[in-house]
């Protein structure tokens, strides 16, 4: 049979073994104790009752009138069981009294005074007036063993109810003892890979408890580690954006100050080239953000809000008309952060912007529920693009324009707060388009985002 890998299987298995072998060791000692205890107790029980009797025979003998009279058979008062049988015998062997049931078969010569045994009865034998005068008592041998069996049945009955209730006495004790390592392993199961914090180790066993302290420490070196990146990354993203400015400004300077159109392609395309570079770093300031920061707040806030602000802010730079922001008259609360949810749904406003065809305008709608949806028209996206839409620095097609990171910021972002991201298209009811929704209101119970 091959060991158990789990320490309460192993823990079960050695202390059964164990337990086990000490009550039959227990057992049977006690068992040999016990007949040899009952044997004794037999042994003066006959031995007791033939110094009894020996004196009344003598005294029935010698008063008999007649001393030739043959051997008397003493008579049963009621019937019963005899177990204890005797004969009494003179020097020469002749009977001159025995019990009712006493066969004299049963009886060997006389041996002399003392304890005997046949195959069948235990024997004790004993004589008085210099030995003229002899009796032998006989116990069936099949009468102790079935006492032993009895006594030991007895005893043996209460051993078998002990054995299941120990067992389970060490099942409960087990499994009571390792309940704190049952509750570390599911700390650990319901972890996501964002969660870098310690883990509580307060009621583990001092045994297990180093090795706690040397995960959270381990831990505590890899949150500072992905800190480390993450602040690169916003930094870099952060000192880039002056640079970038002066640097557009230039290239608009050189194209109002140069008289020659190729000079001033030149610096259109420059202008075009840095304002590239500014929207990816900012998008890459918003992925550091969706990746490090804390998602989930202690206060709830109406998503409304953050959604108003976000469309009216890119409707300076399309016209009007192509938003369309669909809102409900009631709060929809939320504890999620509020810039957060700007990031998610610009970068969903900007990805149907940007790869939506035809007059059909975006379309921004929030239900009572907290579900955001982003809609637009265009062809219908195939689906295994559609599958590896939202992977990092992928785009809608080979010669679609853009970072290519707007829709795994949102997966980001939808990943931290524990919803879904579902891309859809065509949009549902028509036979074009695109759909992105996210769900965003904290009615439906979560498990909080933690921070790393």
């Amino acid at each position: 049979m091959r060991r158990p890998r789990s320490l309460q299987g192993r823990l079960l298995l050695s202390l059964g073994a164990f337990l086990l072998v000490i009550w039959v060791g227990a057992a049977w000692t006690t068992a040999i104790l016990l007949r040899h205890g009952i044997e004794d107790v037999f042994d003066s029980s006959l031995q007791e009752t033939a110094q009894r009797l020996l004196p009344l025979a003598v005294l029935d003998i010698v008063g008999r009138e007649d001393a030739d009279v043959a051997s008397q058979r003493l008579g049963a008062i009621r019937a019963h069981d005899e177990l204890l049988t005797y004969v009494v015998r003179d020097d020469k062997g002749k009977v001159l009294l025995r019990s009712h049931a006493a066969e004299l078969s049963v009886f060997p010569p006389y041996q002399g005074n003392g304890f005997g045994r046949t195959a069948t009865h235990r024997l004790y034998s004993e004589e008085a007036l210099q030995g003229t005068v002899r009796i032998t008592i006989a116990e069936p041998l099949a009468h102790r063993a079935q006492v032993v069996r009895d006594v030991q049945i007895g005893l043996g009955l209460p051993i078998l109810l002990v054995i299941p209730a120990a067992f389970a006495a060490v099942v409960l004790a087990v499994r009571t003892s390792t309940r704190p390592l049952r509750a570390f392993r599911e700390q650990l199961e319901i972890r996501s890979e964002k969660d870098l914090g310690p883990v509580a180790s307060g009621d583990l066993p001092s045994e297990i408890e180093p090795l706690a302290v040397t995960l959270n420490a381990l831990f505590e070196r890899l949150r500072a580690a992905f800190e480390a990146e993450r602040s690169l990354s916003t930094n870099t993203a952060h000192e880039l954006r002056t640079p970038l400015a002066g640097a557009i400004a230039q290239a608009q300077r050189i194209r109002k100050e140069t008289t020659e159109p190729q000079t001033a392609q030149r610096g259109a395309d420059i202008e075009t080239t840095l304002k590239r570079l500014t929207a990816r770093a900012e998008r890459l300031m918003q992925l550091a953000r969706a990746e490090g920061s804390r998602l989930r707040l202690e206060r709830t806030s109406d998503l409304r809000a953050a959604l108003g602000v976000v469309v009216d802010d890119l409707r300076r730079s399309v016209p009007q008309e192509r938003i369309l922001l669909n809102m409900p008259e009631t709060p929809v609360m939320s504890d999620i952060d509020p810039d957060a949810v700007g990031i998610l749904c610009r970068n969903l406003v900007e990805n149907a912007l940007r790869y939506g065809g035809g007059p059909a305008p975006v379309e921004v709608t929030l239900d009572p529920d907290g579900l955001l949806k982003v809609s637009n028209g265009g062809p219908v996206v195939p689906p295994e693009t559609l599958a590896k839409l939202a992977d990092r620095f992928e785009r809608g097609g080979a010669s679609a324009r853009g970072s290519g990171i707007g829709l795994s910021i949102v997966l980001t972002i939808a990943d931290r707060i524990g919803s879904p991201l579902v891309l859809k298209s065509p949009r549902p009811g028509k036979q074009s388009g695109f759909e992105a929704s996210v769900r965003l209101a904290t009615s439906i119970a979560r498990e909080p985002d933690r921070a790393t």
